[in-house]
């Protein structure tokens, strides 16, 4: 048998060989499919790169953003090994105008919790922009005022699922905003600090670069418009070229210090009542003191002016009037309280940051002809920043990688889970045959039982799956991170000590003391001994029959990862895990029929689907090979004339030499009792005769 063992390792290794040998790349959806996905009156345009980004058409045909799939970027592999493709559609300003989730294996929601709790949970992102610390999962402390992360809702028994999709998410967005959108601020924007206080008077602002100047004689529009149909279209500049043509004054009033030396008082405190109100908008002036003006007839108070726009880092800035009546400050100079007054407003949310450069334009307009005229604009740019003295920038706050953001989660059921685990550990390392021992054995070992259903299972939803070792597998053999394995520190726990366990006892610490359906199926079990069912025992040569089928479940989930894994999710249901613990029986009624099925079935078969069925088992069983020593003492006499404890073994772990088959060992210790106890061990008892009769014999 352990030869055979051995050969199942050695495929299991080709297979790795195989996958290590092999990538696997994610396509990329057609077009149509992409397409179609897309709400009117948006559209998708044209494919920009092989990584399946797309450009976002407005009604109108102009660029308004980007598509794209998150799977091509950012292939973070999920509990089932694949992984959860995305696809997101961004605006120019960095918002997430839509999430849709295309396609996933995730085991709890293919067919535990259903798909629509995973699709409800992307449509938290939108309106969101990838300036904000977008995080999963609640505030610490109950609440959220001051913070300037975001908290997006997760789905309960599905946290790390979603974890890594928030992730992946995340990953492919700033990638593209990297790539395609470099001016869009992927942090929090710098707003004027209230607390900062400086005297100044206008010349000390023109003297330090606080107001942007930007003059165009009547000349130089001339030249704007040379050998152009508008060459001629304007008498009145030509009859004076040295004449402004242009003269604009801008000034950001954001900085209270700034805006009080501008401005009369009454327009200072109109201002702040507005800003009081809109506190995340901008307010730049802009004074005109020559022909141009600064708006159209056409313009419309508290709309975006027709002749005045702005860019930053190559994206445009979105500008509105603040509609406030504006009196300039006495001491500005008369040319001034003569201009045009425009106070304009910007969302600094959308990744306008006034202590950075950015890009003033004018447009200069003629018309040619009389009757509908041909029109012609030339822009008139103009550079200006603010000092960064005037603003605070909040430090960004950096959320925790996720898998220290679950640790922090669930601390407390993780300090429980660490102390029950580590007393169990050292209880079977150090005292086991006191523990097996002991008259209160049986209460014992199922109180421990009971709180690993309870506690484990139910609560902690730390029930280990065939999922996960065949989700290695999986992205050994298509390539990715094994980070997922960090989203949920309570099973990692859980996977932690059953390692140890192979080293020191075999499958027998998680089969026999740390599965949670394995434990329902022990209480099923005394349920039916209680009612005095008849017992099923298969014959030694059935039971050695039945044990290999476990095996080849397992060699047939593993062939899907290779043959078809988009059925793998599927085939993973022959464990009733996800139904009896994580659902709680509550899904769709075959399902529950099938789990139920199997806890009746051990009702009157010990524990049938671990012994025969389980393909998690039949892995534990291939990972015991890790197993350093024999655990469990053997007498000569075990086997030959005794057998006693092979009797006794509801596992039919115990050969008819009286050897242990470790791999088939749940570590239920009754033959550690039968082997410790006087009055069970047969070789004991005839021993102890042997030497009742000898002090007679002496007595005599």
């Amino acid at each position: 048998m352990r030869f055979v063992f051995l050969c199942l390792n050695l495929i299991c290794a080709l297979f790795f060989v195989v996958a290590a040998t092999t990538s696997a790349r994610a396509e990329p959806l057609a077009r149509e499919e992409i397409a179609d996905r897309i709400v009117p009156p948006m559209e998708l345009g044209e494919r920009l790169n092989d990584e399946g980004v797309w450009q976002l058409l407005n009604s109108g045909g102009a660029e308004a953003g980007f598509v794209f799939e998150t799977e091509p970027m950012a292939p973070l592999p999920g509990f089932s090994g694949a992984s959860i493709n995305i696809l997101v559609v961004l605006d120019l300003e960095g918002r997430f105008l839509d999430v849709q989730l295309i396609s996933h294996n995730e085991p709890i929601f293919v067919s535990g919790l259903g798909q629509a709790p995973f699709h409800a949970f992307f449509e938290q992102y939108r309106g969101h922009s990838i300036s904000d610390s977008l995080v999963v999962g609640t505030p610490y402390g109950g609440g959220s005022d001051g913070s300037s992360l975001v908290y997006l809702d997760g789905v309960t028994k599905a946290t790390a699922s979603v974890r890594i999709a928030h992730e992946s998410l995340l990953a492919a967005t700033l990638k593209v905003a990297r790539e395609k959108m470099g001016g869009v601020a992927t942090g929090p924007p710098a707003f004027p600090n209230p607390d900062y206080a400086e005297d100044l008077s206008w010349d000390d602002l023109v003297e330090q670069g606080l107001v942007t100047r930007l003059t165009v004689t009547n000349a130089q529009m001339d030249a704007e418009f040379a050998d152009t149909v508008w060459e001629d279209d304007d008498p009145v500049g030509q009859s004076n070229p040295d004449g402004n043509y242009l003269d604009l004054w801008a000034v950001d009033l954001g900085p209270p210090s700034i805006a009080q030396a501008v401005l009369s008082k009454g327009t200072y405190e109109e201002l702040q009542d507005f800003m009081a109100i809109s506190t995340t908008d901008e307010p730049i002036l802009l004074i005109e003191t020559a022909r141009h003006g600064l708006v159209t007839d056409e313009f419309i108070r508290n709309t975006s002016p027709d002749l005045i726009s702005a860019e930053q880092g190559g994206f445009p800035i979105a500008f509105r009037d603040a509609d406030i009546y504006i009196q300039l400050h006495p001491d500005l100079p008369d040319a001034l309280h003569d201009g045009a007054a425009l106070i304009l407003r910007t969302d600094r949310r959308l990744g306008f940051d006034p202590t950075s450069e950015w890009t003033l334009k004018v447009s200069a307009l003629r018309e040619h002809g009389v009757f509908q005229p041909e029109i012609g604009s030339v822009s008139l740019d103009v550079s200006m920043a603010t000092d960064a003295r005037f603003f605070t920038k909040p430090a960004v706050i950096v959320p925790r990688p996720p898998w220290v953001d679950a640790i922090y989660n669930r601390a407390t059921d993780l300090i429980l889970l660490v102390i029950f685990l580590a007393g169990l550990v050292a209880v079977l390392g150090l005292g086991m045959n006191r523990l097996a021992g002991h008259r209160y054995f049986t209460p014992i070992r199922l109180t421990i039982l009971a709180m690993m259903t309870g506690f484990v299972g139910w609560w902690g939803q730390g029930q280990l799956s065939i999922a996960t070792p065949l989700a290695v597998i999986r992205t050994l053999y298509e390539g990715g991170s094994y980070a997922f394995l960090l989203y949920d520190p309570f099973s990692l726990v859980i996977w932690a000590v059953t390692l140890l366990g192979f080293v020191l006892w075999g499958r027998g610490l998680f089969c026999g003391w740390l599965c949670p359906f394995g434990a329902m199926q022990e209480f099923a079990h005394h349920i039916g001994r209680f009612l005095r069912l008849p017992q099923i025992e298969p014959s030694q040569v059935w039971d050695d029959r039945l044990k290999w089928v476990k095996y080849a479940v397992l060699a047939g989930l593993v062939a899907l990862i290779f043959t078809a894994p988009a059925r793998l999710d599927k085939a993973i249901e022959v464990e009733p895990f996800k139904t009896a613990i994580t659902t709680f029986f509550i899904r769709e009624w075959y399902y529950v029929a099938y789990a139920a099925g199997l806890l009746l079935l051990s009702m009157v078969l010990f524990k049938g689907f671990c012994r025969y069925v389980c393909p998690l088992g039949a892995a534990m069983a291939i990972g015991g090979l890790l197993r350093g020593r024999k655990w469990i003492e053997r007498r000569a006499d075990c086997g030959s004339p005794c057998q006693l404890c092979r009797v006794k073994c509801n596992y039919g772990a115990i050969k008819k030499t009286g050897e242990i088959q470790y791999s088939e060992c749940f570590q239920c210790l009754d033959c550690v009792t039968i082997h410790d106890s006087p009055d069970l061990c047969v070789p004991l008892i005839l021993a102890a005769k042997r030497g009742r009769s000898l002090q007679k014999v002496a007595a005599e």
